[in-house]
């Protein structure tokens, strides 16, 4: 497995720790109602979840285990990935900070902040299809057009 699957994979089981994390603290914080203020995290919790723990593993495998494009560049343009990994992890990173003290007190900066990280993530999930679709398109045949 080459480098930047890895560091894909591995940060998709850390936010999945942190996910757990902080799916128990949420929990034990309905049962109990320790802190009215935690359940603001709920949405920060599934977004770690699902783009940072299940995207993010099935981006890291997708470049790993997709076909390779050709001898000399078997991953074909690798920065696609690096700046797809950065956008997908700096988006979640900048909506677990702005959500929460979005829905404390809603204000101009935490609104577009929200509105950079929904930009970030999906922008990280066009150049990851960018990086992987020269490596699924079909090929076509010797005398075929």
């Amino acid at each position: 497995m080459y480098r930047q699957a890895r560091i894909y994979i591995k940060t998709a089981f850390i936010q999945l720790a942190i996910s757990v994390i902080l799916g128990a603290i949420l929990l034990t914080n309905t049962g109990l109602t320790i802190n009215p203020y935690l359940s603001l995290l709920v949405p920060v919790y599934y977004h770690l979840l699902m783009a940072g723990w299940a995207t993010q593993l099935i981006g890291g495998v997708a470049l790993w285990m997709f076909p390779p494009l050709s001898r000399e560049r078997p991953r074909g343009d690798e920065r696609f990935g690096w700046v797809a990994y950065a956008a997908l992890n700096g988006g979640l990173l900048l909506r677990a900070v702005a959500e929460p003290l979005h829905a404390i007190r809603p204000q101009l900066w935490t609104s577009w902040a929200l509105v950079i990280s929904a930009i970030l993530q999906a922008g990280a999930i066009w150049l990851l299809v960018m990086a992987l679709w020269p490596r699924v398109k079909g090929r076509t045949e010797v005398g075929r057009s």
